[in-house]
């Protein structure tokens, strides 16, 4: 089955014309037409037109089951009728009015997310993505405390602003160096490769210890925060022991700064069996920012703190494109999809047949997958030059192939990690045994294909 080619809406005053575009054609406009830093996924990108629930499709009518929604985006599926129907109602009703008014579906948001996230976590404040919700998190540490540094955590990424590339710890997302000289990086809990060389448990958690020493020796001893990634997402599911968070944070503490929690990619039920990421390891944080999928592709975040550190921040803000009412009802929908259908159960019913299937791949390719990791619907795969051999080079090539072997059997999937050699999974929350099992059949078909 094909589809026609894309048609291209031309209007100049007078009555619209259109005229179709196939998928080479809108590549080459592309690379004529933006930056050519935009990355892209595979030999020759997919001109992606159409999308139902976990299936999407090509310019070319080829189907794909979508593994990776968006960058763990579409929470709910693609084309969601309830997210959906709340936007065409909004739609016509008040599309947009920035911060400066009050709305209904903005305060229906905030109520909703003080209900749903962990502790007194109360008062909110959007914004339009997750770099903007980390620097207002930051600010508010830094206003709070009255101190100016913060940690944060090697292998971690925050976004695209310039505070944001500063937190940032992966040089390939780094298109300057850092500006921010109030930031310090801690050790990542990346126990595949612990960068101390120690293994779990007997390390005794040394990358969270450390902490201690990273605080005496390169601040002024009084910081203003920590801020972390409960799974450390484009670093490539980087997930930690359960004694990590614990530690850390009362270290940080104990050095008056606060723990803000980065559930970008963790959020709303992602991890499974839990609504946010971090209720995994039982820290409370002070502030939490999210986005991506709060709202199943609509452009929404948001950053949340408990009333006291919420109320030190007096100097008037706004935002612009923050809680816009469009958005704020697809967030509304988004958390009542979940709710009502079970939807963090299903992610970790489903997260577990996934990493059960993920082990038995690791167990068939041992030489190849050096390590599975990850909570729910949100795991990886490492993959490495011969893990039996103990030798852990990541294996950049075979990543590359195996995405061309996925692409050609139907499957998306996503990558990550420092050296782009891990194997990101993400499916949407409401995926099914049939889709799983369907993921891992053609993972395995394509591991073979690259091994071969």
């Amino acid at each position: 089955m094909t589809h026609a080619p894309s048609d291209k809406l031309k209007s100049g005053g007078g009555a619209a014309t259109r005229t179709q575009l196939d998928a080479a054609a809108i590549r080459a406009k592309e690379k004529e037409f933006l930056f050519p830093s935009v990355a892209h996924y595979y030999q020759e990108p997919i001109v992606l037109t159409d999308g139902k629930g976990s299936r999407l499709k090509d310019i070319d009518g080829r189907e794909y089951l979508d593994f990776f929604g968006g960058i763990l985006t579409v929470s709910v599926g693609h084309g969601n009728e309830r997210v959906n129907g709340a936007l065409k109602a909004q739609i016509d009703r008040l599309g947009h009015v920035s911060t400066l008014y009050p709305t209904l579906p903005m305060v229906e948001l905030a109520e909703t997310l003080a209900r749903i996230t962990p502790g007194p976590l109360k008062k909110s404040y959007f914004l339009a993505s997750g770099t903007e919700a980390d620097e207002t998190a930051v600010m508010l540490a830094q206003v709070y405390t009255g101190a100016l540094e913060i940690i944060a955590l090697r292998h971690g990424y925050s976004g695209r602003s310039m505070l944001a590339q500063s937190l940032t710890a992966h040089s390939p997302y780094r298109a300057v160096p850092t500006q921010i000289a109030a930031i310090k990086h801690a050790l990542s809990p990346y126990c595949y490769r612990c960068p101390l060389g120690l293994k779990y448990p007997s390390c005794k958690i040394k990358c969270a210890t450390d902490l201690e020493e990273l605080i005496q020796t390169t601040t002024t001893g009084k910081i203003a925060g920590f801020l972390a990634e409960p799974i450390q997402g484009v670093g490539g599911f980087i997930t930690p022991p359960p004694e990590y968070f614990k530690i850390a944070v009362d270290i940080v503490r104990k050095y008056g700064g606060i723990f803000i929690c980065d559930e970008v990619q963790t959020g709303f039920g992602r991890t499974g069996k839990h609504m946010f990421g971090i209720e995994h390891w039982g820290v409370q944080p002070d502030v939490m920012t999210m986005a991506k999928g709060i709202a199943n592709g609509m452009p929404l975040a948001a950053c949340i703190a408990t009333p006291e550190v919420a109320d030190a921040f007096k100097k008037s803000q706004i935002s612009t494109f923050g809680g816009n009412p469009l958005s704020c009802v697809a967030a509304t929908a988004t958390i009542g999809e979940i709710e009502d259908h079970k939807l963090v159960q299903n992610a970790e019913v489903q997260g577990k047949r996934l990493r059960d299937g993920l082990e038995a791949l690791q167990k068939r390719h041992p030489k190849l997958i050096g390590d599975v990791r990850g909570k729910g619907l949100m795991q990886a795969l490492e993959l490495v030059v011969d893990e039996t051999s103990g030798d852990r080079t990541p294996n950049t090539a075979a990543t590359l192939r195996l995405f061309e072997e996925t692409k050609k059997r139907g499957l998306l999937i996503g990558k990550g990690g420092l050296y782009g050699n891990s194997i990101r999974i993400a499916p949407a929350l409401n995926v099914t045994t049939g889709d799983v099992d369907e993921a891992l059949r053609i993972l395995g078909e394509s591991l073979a294909a690259t091994t071969a």
